[in-house]
């Protein structure tokens, strides 16, 4: 077991909206990615999944509401609640996701990532 240096990790990626795998825990991925513009809107009918910004800021964009997230802030989406991720710029995420979570929820789309690679 070693450390993890998010900043370092970052590095080692430049493309949007594809996450990485950076660690393993009780049966969830602890994913890093860059995200810029506007994701797909989706849900996950049976995962909830959380949304760390460590770099920039991001909109999670709900049905009924934004929430706008800084550095430092977490949100979590409900399973079964609707959402689109939106990045003005380029900002850093944090994702605790169960292994099974595909980033476009229930659909698969060209933007699904189904794959995933350990950084």
């Amino acid at each position: 077991m070693d450390k993890v240096n998010l900043t370092e990790k970052l590095k080692l990626f430049s493309d949007h909206w594809h996450p990485r795998i950076v660690g393993e825990l009780n049966g969830q991925y602890v994913k890093l990615a860059k995200v810029e513009g506007e994701f797909d809107w989706h849900q996950h009918a049976d995962e909830d999944e959380l949304f760390l910004v460590v770099a920039g800021s991001l909109t999670i964009k709900l049905r009924d509401r934004d929430v706008i997230l800084g550095e430092g802030e977490f949100f979590i989406v409900p399973r079964g609640v609707e959402h689109k991720p939106v990045a003005e710029s380029e900002a850093h995420v944090l994702l605790f996701e169960p292994k099974s979570t595909l980033n476009t929820g229930e659909e698969r789309t060209n933007r699904t990532v189904e794959d995933l690679q350990w950084v």
